[in-house]
């Protein structure tokens, strides 16, 4: 279990973000054409999956546009937004803001993934949903950078996630 804040108050995760060095847990998410996902879907990408509570936050928002600026050229990486909104509001999200190089997947039939990479929020407001943070796979799915958020309403550290791709 780890501990994050949302505004100085504290929340709690179910476990730990993956080991540097490990295997990535594979997934089962959504995407925007109801299909379900996993990390076979990938084979052979470096991965920077971008874990967020939900894209309909400024937060969110403003690291998805920043992640998928970076994604521009970028063939040999795929980036993923992951968070609990549905495939519709994030199809609507992503094509309003001009989203096109980050591929964004929904935790609406199941809460494993955020489970399985221990960002499931346990308690507070925000329970039920993910912690921020951001998870860098090789190619291989070895986890090769892991970052929770420690105050929720904060971007990530973008230079560190980027440099681990």
């Amino acid at each position: 279990m780890a501990t994050v804040t949302l505004h100085g108050d504290e929340a709690h995760t179910n476990g730990e973000l993956p080991a540097v060095g490990g295997a990535a847990p594979d997934f089962r998410l959504v995407d925007g054409k109801l299909n379900d996902i996993s990390l076979a879907d990938y084979e052979g990408k470096k991965k920077l999956l971008n874990i967020v509570p939900s894209l309909d936050t400024p937060t969110c928002a403003t690291s998805t546009k920043k992640f998928n600026d970076h994604a521009k050229g970028r063939d040999d990486v795929v980036m993923l937004v992951v968070s609990a909104d549905l495939p519709f509001a994030q199809g609507r999200f992503c094509g309003a803001e001009g989203i096109d190089n980050v591929v964004p997947l929904s935790m609406m039939r199941s809460r494993n993934f955020a489970k399985d990479y221990g960002v499931l929020i346990t308690d507070g407001p925000l329970a039920g949903i993910t912690a921020r943070a951001v998870v860098v796979l090789d190619e291989n799915n070895q986890v090769a950078y892991t970052q929770l958020v420690p105050e929720i309403a904060d971007e990530p550290d973008y230079d560190a996630a980027l440099a681990a791709l």
